[in-house]
């Protein structure tokens, strides 16, 4: 059985889905990755109870990881560069050829790209902290205004511990 929850956010309302154990889709309201419910998911918000309070405290500035159990689904090399995008520090940004080279494929930064771009769970898994090698704002499922906003969001949440 699949569950799925709507949470309003300040990006936007969120559809949260899973299994009822763990969480396995986050999709955005609009952009080219957004994402409805399916006709035969259960709209249950138990499920999300820990979801909602971390992305509530993550959207105050009062988390900077997550601690939820995920279960993405995607191919092995899909694993691998979402598992990377997690440990990208809370706050900073990688360019994708960064990010394919602590995969150990630094000549796969198109294909580090492409699963990014498919990542099914961002924010929590934050593919929003890649960017291009130029240092620009590069696609993002949830649209650059999206982006921009969680970027600067971790910004602002981390400037005052470095006054």
């Amino acid at each position: 059985m699949h569950y799925y929850q709507y949470m309003e956010t300040p990006i936007g309302k969120l559809l949260l889905a899973g299994d009822g154990d763990k969480l396995t889709l986050l999709g955005f309201p609009g952009g080219s990755m957004a994402r409805r419910h399916e006709p035969d998911w259960k709209q249950d918000p138990a499920p999300f109870a820990e979801v909602r309070q971390q992305l509530e405290q993550y959207f105050a500035g009062q988390r900077q990881q997550f601690d939820l159990p995920l279960a993405p689904a995607g191919t092995e090399f899909q694993q691998r560069v979402w598992s990377a995008l997690q440990e990208i520090p809370f706050g900073e940004t990688w360019s994708y050829g960064e990010l394919a080279r602590h995969i150990g494929k630094p000549k796969a930064s198109r294909a580090v790209g492409a699963a990014n771009g498919l990542n099914p769970i961002p924010v929590i898994i934050p593919c929003h902290r890649v960017i291009g090698a130029s240092g620009k704002l590069t696609g993002f499922g949830g649209g650059l205004e999206t982006k921009r906003y969680l970027l600067d969001l971790e910004s602002a949440t981390l400037a005052p511990a470095l006054l």
